[in-house]
């Protein structure tokens, strides 16, 4: 695992220039993002050129998580993990419950710590201590960001003379291959200009300054994972349209395998370039992503827009979660333009400048739907910038502060709302969509 000491420390940055420079030594490498992150696994995805996958213990379980990890890293000669947030921040202030420290500890994943040296020289001792001492962890080594190679093997004799940790080298500054940010985290793999070659410049700097040896030699000193079979059966074949584009990119690939593995055929569409949904399918995704970057090509998609509406309320089974919940709705507005949108559920929604909603909750209904049964739930997470004035009232919410509130949309035939699932979570969510897509197409 490459963890953080801090989200903007430069631990993507240092992952995914290790991925591609394990991908350059001819090592078939496995990428994974521990926590709900959807756009740092696209940068992988982009780097080792196969699907990097989410591992979130909160939303899975740890059984679950597990098995994921072990089934998607089978045949990889390595698996390198990125961590959530700072190596200790988890679900609150007072423990270390789903943090990195938590992943890395229940699978027994040696981990290296991401340091960022700016505007420290001794001081980076201190810090590095503070974490190693801490609390129970898995640190074996450190690697450091924003020095110089004039001033890297003084920060380097410093730390490994006062601590018994390695330091396994550097990322020295480098504006040419900055991976740019917005108000989610990074902006997604597919906006970046010259994305490939800003990788291969990062693969380059790893290759020179950080010990690419050493780092193999502590994943092979990984223990062996040790986790429950999860047996998926098999539903009756379905068609499902997916809204896969720069506007709606936010996906958790294991959820989409699940789904694929119970016999669903996954077709992608663009509500940006297609004039139409794809024929014969028998359910719809909307997942989030960043609809109110292409807001003004969205609304005038209207042919798009009518067939997605005149499919949903003729019953086609629909699952669309905060970007797509916010499509799905009357209207979208930013700085003081409103955006006429799909209008199959009415909820308007308005893009405002501070964070609305973070972090984990659990979710339960208040009556039977698509996905379950009333009193079942799912976890789940949010995170967005809009509101609504209207977010639904099936499911009650949940924080672990024992803050509650209503929503979500759900019918026999609609799930939507701003909370993120992933399908692993609650395997039977899954087989209820897939059994509502069966009734309609079996109609």
């Amino acid at each position: 695992m490459i963890a953080g000491t801090n989200s903007g420390c430069g631990k993507t940055t240092i992952t995914c220039a290790l991925l591609r420079a394990l991908i350059n030594r001819g090592l078939k490498t496995a990428a994974f993002k521990c926590g709900p992150d959807y756009i740092d696994p696209m940068f992988h995805t982009e780097i080792i050129g196969a699907k990097s996958r989410n591992l979130d213990m909160f939303l899975c379980g740890e059984q679950v998580t597990k098995y994921l990890l072990k089934k998607n890293s089978e045949n990889a000669d390595i698996s390198i993990i990125e961590g959530v947030m700072g190596y200790y921040d988890g679900l609150g202030f007072d423990n270390t419950l789903y943090s990195s420290c938590d992943f890395s500890n229940k699978t027994s994943t040696p981990v290296i710590l991401a340091v960022n040296c700016l505007g420290m020289s001794l001081s980076v001792v201190a810090l590095i201590k503070g974490y190693l001492e801490f609390y129970e962890n898995q640190i074996v080594a450190v690697i450091l960001n924003n020095i110089s190679e004039g001033m890297y093997l003084k920060y380097k004799d410093s730390i490994e003379r006062h601590l018994n940790i390695k330091v396994l080298g550097f990322m020295p500054r480098q504006k040419e291959a900055v991976l740019e940010s917005r108000h989610l985290g990074l902006v997604t793999a597919e906006e970046v200009v010259a994305l490939d070659e800003k990788i291969e410049l990062l693969a380059k700097m790893a290759q020179k300054y950080i010990d690419l040896d050493a780092i193999i030699s502590l994943a092979k000193s990984a223990l062996p994972l040790v986790c429950e079979e999860v047996i998926i059966v098999k539903q009756n074949p379905v068609k499902i349209a997916f809204a896969r584009d720069k506007a709606f990119c936010f996906y958790y690939e294991d959820s989409l395998e699940l789904l694929r593995q119970m016999g669903a055929m996954l077709i992608p569409f663009s509500p940006l370039e297609d004039g139409v949904l794809p024929e014969g399918i028998d359910g719809l995704i909307l997942g989030g992503g960043y609809p109110e970057l292409y807001l003004e090509k969205l609304s005038k998609n209207t042919s798009m827009l009518n067939s997605i509406k005149d499919s949903v309320i003729n019953g086609l089974p629909t699952y669309a979660e905060c970007g797509g919940f916010m499509y799905l709705g009357k209207t979208i507005t930013i700085d003081d333009r409103k955006y006429k949108m799909v209008g199959a559920i009415d909820t308007n929604s308005i893009l405002t400048k501070k964070l609305q909603n973070f972090g984990y909750i659990h979710i339960k209904a208040y009556e039977d739907n698509m996905f379950c049964n009333k009193g079942e739930g799912i976890n789940a997470h949010e995170f967005h910038y809009s509101s609504s004035d209207n977010n639904g009232k099936t499911f009650k919410a949940l924080k672990s502060s024992g803050k509650s509130w209503d929503g979500i949309f759900a019918t026999d035939t609609i799930y939507a709302g701003y909370p993120h699932l992933h399908l692993w979570g609650n395997i039977d969510f899954a087989k209820r969509f897939l059994k509502r897509c069966w009734d309609f197409r079996s109609k």
